[in-house]
């Protein structure tokens, strides 16, 4: 009987010790769950302060972020529209056209036939070629400008970067086509370059 009561007695013993060893593990699991629950919870705090951050455009250390880096898109297009300028100033354009036919149409009604042949020549031909100069004068002016434009901007953006070489090269075809346009187009106002014929 002894013996019996004391084999029970080790066998209650074992299930104890088993019964504790499974509640000692579940409860190491629980703290372990609990742990990377609470690490999770301090990395998402983190990262909506990072966000925070962000949105107020301030790095942790105070600093501004870099600006945005203009791509170069608009110095390009400008560059090209002063070539495009320039090559309408040399051809005279459909504005030219149509203003010195217009002077030309103004000149014939206004002049009377027993107007001199010099009075008439300036009415109907001086007149519209002065009226194509000026328009020509104007679109190298523009192409002109608009080349400089183009050259000087990178002294007012992003201090560092530099121009690409194509709209620099593109930019001074454009302010060297707009100083060819203009100086062409100040002498045949002037009647410097195909003066109008004299009339004796």
């Amino acid at each position: 009987m002894g013996t019996k009561t004391e084999a029970g007695a080790e066998a209650r013993k074992d299930d104890e010790t088993a019964v504790e060893a499974v509640t000692e593990d579940e409860a190491a699991r629980a703290e372990a769950l609990e742990e990377d629950a609470q690490q999770e919870d301090a990395e998402q705090e983190e990262s909506g302060e990072e966000k925070a951050v962000d949105e107020d455009g301030v790095d942790e250390d105070g600093a501004e972020p870099e600006a945005k880096v203009s791509s170069g898109v608009g110095q390009g297009v400008g560059a090209v529209v002063s070539v495009a300028l320039g090559l309408v100033s040399l051809s005279g354009g459909w504005i030219g056209t149509v203003a010195g036919a217009r002077e030309q149409l103004v000149g014939q009604l206004r002049t009377s036939s027993t107007a001199s042949v010099a009075t008439q020549i300036k009415a109907v031909y001086g007149n519209a070629w002065h009226s194509t100069a000026l328009w020509a004068g104007l679109f190298a002016l523009a192409a002109l400008l608009t080349g400089v434009v183009v050259l000087a901007r990178p002294a007012f953006g992003t201090p560092g970067r530099p121009q690409a070489h194509w709209i620099r090269s593109v930019a001074w075809a454009g302010v060297s086509l707009g100083v060819i346009g203009l100086l062409l187009a100040v002498l045949k106002y002037s009647d410097a370059l195909l003066g109008l014929p004299s009339a004796g």
